[in-house]
């Protein structure tokens, strides 16, 4: 049960439906705009510009393509005299004339606020028409009584269509005067240290900028406000982290007699990265207390054999072991694998996807039902409410970004207190693996197993497609297999299918039927049928879209050509370039480019300068930001409103420095701190965490 949010809160969880001209319509375009209907989510809209309105000189010293306030006295009205043309208004000061436009006017509206003879304040951008000075359709326009309500400077909100800068201004200002006065979460040190003001006045004054360096992410107010709402994202995981270490969890107590059979099955020597990572799962798996360790492994690293093991552990004890990966391709990889060594050691391994079906399908249930399954491999179908696990400890999670986190959890549910290993073979920025994955401890898998030799990377303009296509027909002779990634188009599945078709129309021309095309749209037993006669070197080039991006392994495969490789970005050419590479040959990738950015210029050289994923990943963060670097809608990449994880990287390191110290020291929040601890949870609704205490 959720904790019920504290009292002094409501003001912000209020409908905006209330606040000045926000009625059903406008309101409807606010909550678009700013993600809710709450005040807090109009008051976490932050403004991206400043309209400066101090310039007030007199009318002859008025300088046009400016900004300014004049205080003007009001001569004559010049009504338009046929459709189309403006309505104008002469005026002056004591130094000089100007004329006020405007279009499409109202003349009772114009009379009633710029009345002849009256002195007024206006307010908007100088130009000149026929050498006068003039102001079109001003931005305020007050009598001289009301000068205080004109800001000097007005701050600029990203806006939408069918709500205009004036009544969300209103709005935004009727909210402010609502914000209650919040106990302080920091500590004092930490608040003189970095100079902070309260969270209140800093929320003031991030919507009343004064200057250009207020809207900078690092001035004071910005990152106060952006650190309290990375300390409620931290303070969350390390609450979900502290509970799942306190959940009750299986002791394996394997004898090692399985691992070290599969270990001498093995044609190469275990790396010291899988070495490290394998004591790291094997105690946490032998204490009493649930394992959800995250295992970061850059392409050709050796997580399959890392899981593997940990999976015979499990069977050591007794028990049943799943991994599930996101698509049928990959699944099929895993199950080659894992049952090629699973032969020689006596495992039992069953493979269940979404394409077995009727008495398949119920003689694989039936084994995993009974434990004669002990490992068992697949896709999304292992956490169908049909399939029943006899006694499962330990799930293998492959690419944990392409699932939520939901079906993560429903697998974890098959087994009592089951064990949890997510696999990626995604390097991922230590930014994005606080943020994502900061409810689990992380192994690294950062070296490539002996005798891998670097693969030869070389860019070449797209105008010698031609040559590099004649000298492919040497390579094949020799024995060898090539991988064609066709571009990406728009982010278009539809025109990434045509390019790729295309292209294998045109290599169809000179290579005949020794060329197979795969992509996205097509069926898994097709798709597979493909994979398979690639594999088998039944055909020697293969186009493809990115669906050969993760978890595709041909040895034989050693040359790589990616088509208008600008268009990709840094992790997503790292991983398709491993996959090549994966046997004792030279391999080679061609990243073939059309026009160059210079962004796009970096990120080729990038590729040719290092094979590390993990400076790859942070060298990608730096170029492409947070946002696109996961690559995936379902990443789990959380959204921030006041945070910008690209620029607030050292208060990220900080939160969770902060939280996991509050934690440890006050784990149930009782503390004065730890009870505003539970109002900033509240404030970026993360209540849910607070209801971990009571469950355990």
């Amino acid at each position: 049960m959720v904790q019920a949010r504290p009292f002094i809160l409501d003001p912000l969880f209020r409908s905006t439906r209330g606040l000045p001209s926000i009625g059903p319509k406008n309101g409807q375009y606010l909550d678009n705009l700013v993600g809710g209907e709450r005040l807090k989510d109009l008051l976490f809209h932050k403004p991206i510009d400043i309209i400066d309105r101090s310039y007030r000189p007199t009318i002859a010293n008025a300088q046009q393509g400016k900004i300014a306030t004049l205080k003007i006295t009001i001569l004559k009205h010049n009504p338009s005299k046929r459709r189309g043309l403006p309505y104008r208004i002469d005026a002056k000061d004591e130094t000089g004339d100007i004329t006020l436009v405007f279009f499409n006017a109202h003349p009772d509206y114009l009379n009633k606020h710029l009345p002849t003879g009256e002195t007024i304040l206006v307010s908007g951008m100088l130009d000149r028409y026929q050498g006068k000075l003039q102001m079109t359709h001003p931005d305020y326009i007050l009598p001289l009584s009301e000068e205080a309500q004109l800001p000097s400077v007005e701050p600029i909100y990203p806006m939408t269509q069918g709500l205009s800068p004036k009544t969300l201004q209103k709005a935004m200002h009727a909210a402010l005067e609502q914000v209650p006065d919040l106990p302080e979460w920091h500590d004092e040190a930490l608040i003189k240290r970095q100079k902070w003001d309260s969270w209140k006045n800093c929320l003031t004054a991030l919507h009343h900028p004064n200057s250009d360096t207020a809207l900078n992410d690092h001035s004071s107010i910005r990152e106060r406000l952006a650190y309290d709402e990375l300390l409620s994202h931290q303070l969350t995981l390390a609450i979900i982290r502290s509970r799942s270490k306190k959940q009750a969890g299986i002791e394996h107590k394997g004898d090692g007699v399985l691992r070290q059979k599969i270990i001498e099955t093995l044609p190469y020597r275990l790396t010291s990265a899988q070495e490290r990572t394998l004591q790291e799962i094997y105690t946490d798996m032998s204490v009493s207390q649930k394992m959800l360790r995250l295992l970061q492994g850059d392409v050709g690293a050796g997580k399959t054999i890392v899981a593997l093991l940990a999976m015979a552990l499990a069977v050591e004890s007794g028990r049943q072991a799943a991994i599930m990966a996101p698509t049928e391709i990959l699944a099929r990889q895993h199950a080659k694998t894992i049952e090629e060594v699973a032969e020689k050691v006596g495992l039992n391994c069953v493979i269940l996807t979404g394409r077995d079906k009727g008495k398949s399908r119920d003689s694989i249930l039936e084994k995993i039902a009974s434990g004669g399954a002990q490992i068992i491999i697949g896709t999304h179908a292992l956490f169908q409410d049909k399939v029943e696990y006899k006694n499962l400890s330990l799930v293998v999670i492959d690419e944990q970004h392409r699932f939520g986190v939901h079906q993560r959890m429903t697998l974890g549910k098959k087994g009592e207190n089951t064990d949890m290993l997510v696999m990626t073979a995604t390097p991922i920025p230590r930014t994005l693996t606080l943020t994502v994955f900061g409810d689990m401890d992380v192994s690294r898998l950062d070296e490539k197993p002996k005798g891998r030799k670097p693969i030869d990377t070389l860019l070449l303009s797209l105008e010698r497609i031609e040559d590099l296509v004649s000298s492919l027909k040497t390579k094949i002779d020799e024995g060898q297999r090539i991988y064609w990634v066709c571009p990406l188009v728009e982010e278009s599945e539809v025109m990434d299918l045509a390019a790729a078709e295309e292209r294998y129309i045109s290599l169809e021309k000179q290579f005949g039927d020794r060329v197979g095309l795969v992509h996205g749209q097509m069926k898994s037993d097709a798709k597979d049928a493909v994979m398979e006669k690639f594999s088998k070197g039944q055909i020697d080039i293969l186009v493809a879209t990115t669906v050969i991006e993760v978890g595709v392994d041909v040895p034989e495969a050693t040359i790589m050509v990616i088509e208008h490789a600008e268009r990709f970005g840094l992790s997503q050419l790292h991983q398709l370039r491993g996959r090549v590479g994966r046997g004792s040959e030279q391999s080679h990738c061609f990243l073939l480019f059309g026009k160059l950015s210079e962004t796009a210029k970096e990120r080729l050289q990038i590729m040719r300068q290092t094979e590390d994923g993990f400076l790859i990943a942070e060298k990608d963060l730096e170029l492409r930001g947070t946002g696109d670097v996961l690559g995936t809608k379902q990443s789990g990449l959380p959204k921030f409103s006041l945070a910008n994880l690209d620029e607030h990287k050292k208060l990220l390191e900080m939160a969770k420095d902060d939280a996991q110290l509050l934690i440890e020291k006050d784990y149930d929040l009782t503390s004065p701190r730890g009870e505003a601890m539970k109002t900033l949870l509240h404030l970026f609704d993360r209540g849910q965490a607070i209801s971990y205490f009571k469950a355990g």
